[in-house]
Formats: C-alpha cells, structure tokens, sequence
C-alpha cells in the first residue's frame, strides 16, 4: 500500500504534465518527465504501473532516437512525425492512467465539490469512471466470444478478414456500449445526482504536506522546461 495523495493533487499534477509536454525543450525532458511520474506512481504503491509504463516509454525513446540518426528522406519524416507525437501524449497518458488508478469514483467527486467545480462537469466526468471499466469487461466477453468462432482479433485473422473481424468486434461493442450508458443514466438518477443540494461523502479529502511537495517537484520541473526554452 503506498502513500495516499489528494484527488487534487493529481489533477493538478495531469495538468503540469501536459503543460510540460507543450513546452518540452527537448526529448530528454521528456524522458525524465516519464521517470518522475514513474517516481510518484512508485511513491502511491503502483510498482507495476511504474515498471511497464518506464519500460515501454523507453522502447519509444529508443525508436525515436533511431528514427532520427538512422533513417532519412520520407521514412525518417513519417515515423519522426509519429514518435514525436507519441512523445507528446504518452506522459499525460501515464498520469492519467495512476490518476484512474489509484483514485475512487467518490473521491474524486468529492474533490470535485470542494474546489467547487459545476455538476455539468462532475457528472458527465463521474459517469465516464464509471462507463471504462463495464467497457473493458464487455470488451473481453466479446474477444472470448469470438475466440471460440475462430475469429480472434488477432494480426492473422485482421489481416485475413478485417471485414469479418470488424463486423464481430465493434458492433456487438456498441451495442453493449449503448445499453451500459441507459443503464449508467438510470442509476445516477436514482441515486439522486441531480439533487441540488449539497452533497455529503465519506471519502476524505485532504491537501497534506506530501501533496504540496508533489506540487513543487512538478512545478520546478516545469519551470526547468520553461528556462531551457529561453
């Protein structure tokens, strides 16, 4: 179990990340973003989201690299253009995917009403946390449901037959997708969501010492970032 950080915190921390990502001097400045996330998810106790994400990042820094001081004319442009943009969102991704992690639904509904932000805001956001994980269960059935025709979404069979392999995996998807969003909707509104009053929660929210070093480690980053671009 690692250190608990306030929902706000890694909000805050989210947007020091893709503030960093648009004014990063260069691709090691990126690369060291990476590990200080990697750092902080160590810090909130997720080991392995740490590890795989350290390590795939490095193999995108190593194609980057090699993209550029091996390859040139057309194929240096297009896998340059493509890495740099990978380069760009991989460490809002990373953050984002701690920030879903390690933080509850109420939580961060929670934090949400603290720092007031308005309900069309907080609802759409809580019932899109709410929507990913029922997505991701519907996704496996379907995978399995098709494994057992034979028509796996595997590199063979989308090579083979991408028609059948599409028409198997995204519609069954959508529709799964469009009923778990009714259902998601029925629920909020009888749990009462849009209640006006104020709303109670047992989730506790609290910005602490560890939170605000968080906060200035990012922030001292970003301004490191900020200097080498002058």
């Amino acid at each position: 179990m690692g250190v608990r950080f306030d929902p706000r915190t890694k909000l805050l921390l989210l947007l020091l990340c893709v503030i960093c990502t648009m004014f990063a001097p260069s691709l090691r400045y990126e690369l060291v973003l990476v590990c200080l996330i990697a750092v902080f998810s160590l810090l909130s106790g997720q080991f392995g989201h740490a590890f795989m994400g350290t390590l795939f990042y490095g193999m995108i820094y190593a194609g980057t690299l090699l993209s550029v001081t091996k390859m040139t004319g057309t194929t240096q442009a297009i896998f340059a253009a493509f890495l740099g943009l990978v380069n760009k969102v991989y460490p809002c991704g990373f953050m984002a995917g701690l920030m879903i992690k390690t933080t509850k639904t109420g939580e961060f509904m929670a934090a949400f009403y603290k720092i007031h932000i308005p309900n069309r805001i907080v609802i759409p956001f809580a019932v899109m946390l709410r929507y990913l994980p029922v997505v991701k269960e519907d996704w496996h059935y379907i995978k399995d449901a098709m494994r057992m025709r034979d028509i796996s979404p595997s590199i063979k069979n989308i090579c083979l037959r991408p028609i059948m392999v599409a028409e198997c995996l995204y519609v069954p998807l959508m529709m799964a997708a469009s009923n778990t969003a009714d259902e998601l909707s029925i629920a909020a509104v009888t749990r009462g969501i849009e209640n006006p009053n104020p709303r109670t929660s047992l989730a506790q929210i609290k910005f602490l010492l560890r939170d605000l070093i968080a906060v200035f480690a990012f922030s001292i980053y970003l301004v490191i970032g900020l200097i080498g671009m002058v």
